[in-house]
């Protein structure tokens, strides 16, 4: 009777025009525009969350680094600051060390090494550290990136060639070290001021996937893709874990369930962007360089690895070797 009575309650608040919020809300946030197949799948997440909770949750999806950047709302979901689901990896090593391993350079060989990593005991260990050792984050999903490569407005192909460029990196200290060992300076800063920065000069270049290179326009300020593929890694669709504890039982169950669920299309959708992006850079004006000396660049970032890890870094060696033993 009393289920009877809610439903007729709703239908005449319905009819009558007087909006019902949710019960719960999940906020998700993340640094790239609504073209990128990471919105894409925010927005999947958002349909078949709210189609199976029935409206008992809603999605709301902010992109373009509207809540701030990376960092930021990294703090704000530790926090309950307002934000519950970020995108991010090697940039949560503030909170787990370990996540570092995501940001070193020249570590994983292929697309296949990265899968094999990521969805074998690898990525469950660090799954398992993200969830336990400080941070406070479930991990929903994780989405594979295409490798990183460099832009600039000079042709790079040699360590030689990136000498004294003043370049963009994401806040990772070992991003930072490793192009320092190329020669490089190395600014770090957040995605969101790179576009004005380099039309401004502030920077000379920066580093990424080919996705976010044509996410963040930066073909119209960059002349030259060339391709060092220095980082092949992944990132998380992460949910605080203080968020999902607020869901009772029965929503956390259909959240974890999406979450796998998302993760197959986005990565889909990753598949047919990479076999159209490098066509599309080149279509908006940017010459492609393939033949990087991509063994002289592993070599430097190889050695600044290795002391990183016989000093401050040594904690990351258990899983450097790790994967250096997938195969």
């Amino acid at each position: 009777m009393k289920k009877f009575s809610a439903l007729v309650l709703m239908f005449v608040l319905i009819f009558s025009g007087i909006a019902i919020a949710a019960p719960y809300t999940i906020t998700v946030t993340h640094i790239v525009d609504e073209n990128h197949s990471w919105h894409k799948a925010s927005l999947f997440f958002k349909e078949q969350i709210e189609k199976r909770s029935e409206g008992k949750i809603e999605v709301k999806i902010y992109p373009n680094s509207q809540l701030g950047n990376e960092i930021d709302t990294i703090q704000s979901a530790l926090t309950g600051g307002g934000v519950d689901v970020v995108i991010t990896g090697e940039s949560m090593m503030t909170y787990v060390p370990e996540l570092g391993i995501l940001g070193v350079p020249y570590l994983m060989t292929s697309d296949a090494h990265v899968e094999k990593v990521a969805g074998g005991e690898i990525g469950k260990e660090i799954e398992n550290l993200m969830l336990m050792d400080g941070a406070g984050f479930r991990c929903l999903a994780y989405f594979v990136r295409g490798p990183r490569d460099v832009t600039a407005n000079k042709a790079i192909r040699t360590p030689d060639d990136i000498k004294g460029v003043i370049i963009r990196t994401p806040a990772s200290t070992i991003t930072v070290a490793t192009f320092e060992a190329f020669g490089a300076k190395p600014t770090p800063m957040a995605f969101a001021e790179v576009f004005t920065s380099l039309q401004s000069g502030t920077i000379q270049g920066q580093e990424n996937p080919l996705a976010m290179i044509k996410s963040g326009n930066l073909y119209e300020v960059q002349k030259y893709l060339c391709k060092t593929e220095h980082l092949r890694t992944w990132l998380y669709f992460a949910m605080a874990e203080q968020s999902f504890q607020n869901l009772p039982a029965d929503l956390q169950k259909i959240v974890l369930e999406v979450g796998k669920e998302m993760q197959a299309y986005e990565h889909k959708l990753f598949l047919e962007d990479e076999a159209e992006l490098e066509g599309f850079l080149k279509s908006k004006g940017m010459e492609i360089i393939n033949d990087v000396d991509q063994a002289a660049f592993a070599k430097l970032a190889n050695d600044a690895m290795q002391k990183l890890m016989e000093g401050e870094y040594k904690y990351l060696r258990p899983l450097y070797d790790k994967i250096k033993a997938v195969e």
